[in-house]
């Protein structure tokens, strides 16, 4: 499997789009005088407390205050108690109106819906993820092989011992990484986290005090692996940005940076502006006739398969049967087109 990102920056806005073997599988967007808010810390005031929702608002310093829920405040640490977690302690129990709480946004404002958070704060960098005063050592799921993930699990275990009493998670780009990559991705989100603390002790309640990484920084962060072939970006000033980072943190990888310099719009290749204008639409068509529609509302996103044109050639079980086969395919490339996990 092949896969390039291709990056396309405007005055208004950045896109990077994740291409498998031609075909759009992911797209992401900024918009340049609105970064989003999903990841960022802050150092918030408890607004209110409603024990009959478990919960409490939290002001952050956005328009509307934030959500912030019981079982969001006290971290599980589910190796441990895989089968059975603790109950929820009520929720006046572990907060009070006027409380400062330092909380990271997990799910980004929706309608008139706030943000929701969390007190458990995780910091990703390429290959770790730290959970700040945590016990948890884990190892991505996505990496299946056991010899590998004992041999991971192993290195991160031993390392932890020499880095504080943080937690950890390996996440996959880690498959078949060396314990030198390891510690060296461990020691700068151990300067990262130094820099979260001092800027908790000195900052106001509803400032940011910790801000992830640009999207096409993110983009190499999160994507980058073997199988990406290249890396295409429309502008340089971004392309030099781009080659730095590398330069710096993943230097393997410098190679595949390209500054893309053709007439031909970056996202007519592949036909992504295509792809994205019908990832828009409530209807999707599948190829053989049928279609979905999908519907995204604040509580819920339902997906609905029709047959539509498509008639079958025997049964109507088997006409169904193939409508289904072909749109579960479609179902989860879609999840993750339009960020519906």
């Amino acid at each position: 499997m092949s896969e390039e990102i291709l990056i396309n920056v405007t005055p208004t806005e950045t896109r990077v789009a994740v291409v498998e073997n031609g075909m759009l599988q992911e797209v992401s967007l900024e918009r340049n005088n609105h970064l989003g808010y999903l990841g960022n810390i802050y150092k918030g005031t408890v607004s209110r407390v409603l024990p009959g929702m478990q919960a409490a608002f939290i002001d952050i310093g956005l328009d509307r205050t934030a959500f912030l829920h019981a079982s969001d405040i006290n971290r599980v640490e589910c190796e441990q108690m895989p089968d059975k977690p603790p109950p929820e302690p009520p929720i006046a129990s572990l907060v009070r109106e006027g409380d400062a709480v330092v909380v990271q946004v997990i799910k980004e404002p929706m309608g008139t819906k706030g943000a929701r958070l969390t007190t458990n704060l995780s910091i990703p960098s390429r290959f770790l993820v730290l959970l700040p005063e945590s016990e948890t050592l884990a190892v991505s799921v996505r990496i299946e092989d056991e010899v590998e993930r004992e041999r991971l699990r192993s290195l991160l275990s031993s390392m932890r011992g020499q880095n504080g009493e943080h937690g950890y998670i390996v996440r996959t780009n880690a498959e078949n990484t060396n314990d030198f990559a390891l510690s060296a991705d461990m020691s700068y989100l151990g300067k990262i986290w130094h820099c979260i603390a001092e800027q908790t002790r000195n900052s106001q309640p509803g400032e940011c005090i910790y801000e992830d990484l640009s999207l096409p920084l993110r983009a190499l962060r999160d994507h980058m692996h073997e199988d990406v072939e290249k890396v295409r970006i429309d502008s340089h000033e971004e392309f030099e940005r781009l080659k730095n980072f590398t330069t710096k943190f993943l230097p393997e990888w410098t190679q595949r940076i390209e500054y893309y310099s053709a007439e031909r719009p970056i996202f007519d290749l592949y036909g992504i502006e295509d792809e994205i204008d019908n990832a828009l639409h409530r209807r999707t068509p599948l190829k053989s006739g049928g279609h979905l529609v999908i519907d995204q509302t604040e509580a819920m996103t339902t997906i609905d398969v029709n047959t539509g044109a498509y008639v079958g050639h025997r049964t109507l079980e088997e006409t169904i049967y193939k409508t289904n086969l072909e749109a579960a395919q479609s179902i989860a490339r879609h999840l993750r087109l339009r960020n519906l996990g």
